[in-house]
């Protein structure tokens, strides 16, 4: 079972790293973000009081923002294989509906990795700039804490990939990226605005991703700032990793009947 797997996920990677729109978007957009997001903060007067674009705030929101074109690549290579004879081969080898899942989600979770890793060392170069001290404990606890994060992204990747096709999924993917950074607080603090816009965050999933990161990067690790939100995630990763594998497996049989 774990050749197959293993030989599945190796087949998706190149499949991902040989494509150069994943290297901008996947790597470079976040990172380019986060450099413009640091120029408006050193632009905004300190009487202001807002502290979102402060690199502390700013980082984890952009790590999150990040993932949401993890999503938007798996729609794509999964809805790309269906619509090919790929997945129909794929069909007669012993591989199971399982086996595909977790051979899409794999290596697009060592992608997240490695987009994590980058932009949690882009932002200390920018705290080391701006003086705003990031510590690497907050850092490394920020980090691990997005990996429920990258799993619900990359599951919501593979069910759109599942139930559209590759013209629909990626208009699907853009639609959850607006809502993510916007309706995720990345690029405001939901939580000083209050009313109904921070009721709507808080009935979707992406808030409490930013809120996980950004409450690690604080070594805040108490309930309400850190464990609820981190609980919130994963039982939202699980449900649409669950409703994800259904749908992959539910449209496997429809083609093989």
């Amino acid at each position: 079972m774990m050749n197959r797997i293993t030989a599945f996920s190796t087949r998706n990677v190149k499949e991902l790293m040989r494509d150069p729109l994943s290297y901008i978007f996947c790597l470079g957009f976040p990172l380019i973000m986060l450099l413009i997001m640091t120029l408006v903060d050193q632009s905004i007067p300190p009487e202001s009081k807002m502290t979102v674009f402060h690199i502390n705030n700013l980082c984890g929101g952009i790590a999150m923002f990040g993932q949401t074109f993890i999503m938007l690549f798996t729609a794509l290579t999964v809805s790309k294989d269906r619509s090919s004879s790929f997945l129909v081969r794929m069909y007669a080898t012993p591989m199971t509906s399982g086996d595909f899942t977790l051979g899409y989600i794999i290596p697009m979770l060592i992608i997240s990795t490695a987009q994590l890793l980058l932009t949690f060392t882009a932002s200390f170069i920018v705290s080391l700039i701006t003086g705003v001290q990031l510590t690497v404990a907050g850092m490394l606890l920020s980090l691990i804490s997005l990996i429920p994060s990258a799993v619900m992204f990359t599951s919501l990747g593979l069910l759109f990939g599942s139930l559209f096709n590759d013209k629909a999924a990626p208009g699907l993917c853009s639609i959850i990226i607006s809502l993510g950074s916007f309706l995720g607080s990345v690029f405001f603090d939901a939580e000083a605005t209050g009313g109904v816009l921070l009721t709507i965050c808080k009935c979707l999933p992406f808030f409490y991703c930013t809120k996980t990161a950004r409450s690690a990067m604080a070594l805040e690790t108490g309930a309400e700032e850190f464990l609820l939100p981190l609980l919130i995630v994963c039982i939202s990763a699980a449900v649409i990793t669950g409703l994800a594998s259904l749908a992959f497996s539910s449209k496997m049989k429809a083609d093989l009947s």
